[in-house]
């Protein structure tokens, strides 16, 4: 396992300096907020692209991942993370979100990077039956997938509560439907855990499907707050065991937004809390 930080937590500052500051404390990789202010992909000019790849070369860091799911950049009124969705009604808006998810998806490919994350159909509007919702996305995603598989990168599914697809389990139910070699599943533990899932169980049951993870720690009542690993109520050592125990070896990625005024000191204490955690050594290369 390799273990990365997002730069969602660093919105406050410059991916340059955000990519310093994240390669100080130990990390050998970071996750591309494809968003404001760091890689929004329909306004990133062949300059910032060039400073990107650059900062990571001289912080010697490699990409976990790139996020697509938040996009602050439309200040949806609603909820910034989450809309414009997949699955809004009115066809114009819905197409923002699935030309934002391709512009993502040849970034990704552009810098290196081994897949996108982005999310997993978005709440279901009134009016809307989640079986409507379900073949809206499925339809949606077949091209997404295809144009993932063109241009040799990943695109993965992140289950998040409150919205269409909330569990590991339900993943299945679009992906079998999709049925394409690029889409896989983001693993988000914190997610997992509010959703109340086995999560040795179901690490292990979808481990063919992870392609990655995320990390964060989450309060006992089960609650949707990211909170610094070991804050919470996860046990992270059954956890990363769970984890290990598949043979996963690619990234797992700290992922703590709601830290943006103190960004150095969560990367920091997850850093230390973690890296002790696997029964054998995370590999940070």
């Amino acid at each position: 396992m390799r273990l990365a930080f997002s730069t969602n937590a660093y919105m406050k500052f410059p991916f340059e300096e955000a990519a310093a500051r994240i390669a100080s404390f130990g990390y050998d990789g970071l996750e591309l907020m494809a968003d404001v202010p760091h890689a929004w992909p329909a306004g990133l000019l062949p300059g910032p692209k060039k400073a990107i790849r650059e900062a990571m070369e001289k912080n010697g860091l490699a990409f976990s991942n790139v996020n697509a799911f938040m996009m602050n950049a439309i200040a949806d009124h609603r909820q910034p993370y989450w809309y414009p969705s997949f699955i809004e009604p009115d066809e114009g808006y819905r197409r923002v979100r699935i030309d934002h998810t391709k512009r993502a998806l040849s970034l990704c490919a552009e810098l290196g990077a081994p897949h996108i994350t982005t999310e997993p159909g978005g709440p279901i509007a009134p009016g809307q039956t989640r079986q409507q919702a379900i073949d809206l996305f499925v339809e949606v995603l077949k091209p997404l997938a295809e144009h993932a598989h063109k241009v040799g990168v990943g695109l993965l599914i992140e289950p998040e509560p409150g919205l269409l697809i909330e569990t590991t389990d339900e993943y299945l139910e679009v992906a079998e439907r999709v049925n394409a070699p690029s889409i896989g599943l983001n693993f988000d533990v914190g997610h997992a855990f509010c959703m109340s899932e086995d999560l040795p169980r179901q690490i292990k049951k979808m481990a063919r499907h992870t392609k990655h993870y995320h990390l964060e720690d989450i309060a006992s009542t089960r609650v949707h707050h990211h909170m610094i690993p070991g804050l919470g109520a996860i046990d992270f050592r059954e956890v990363m065991e769970a984890i290990h125990r598949t043979g996963y070896d690619g990234w797992v990625t700290v992922e703590l937004y709601p830290n943006v005024d103190d960004p150095d000191g969560a990367a920091r204490q997850a850093y230390e809390y973690l890296l002790p955690m696997s029964p054998a050594p995370i590999l940070l290369a």
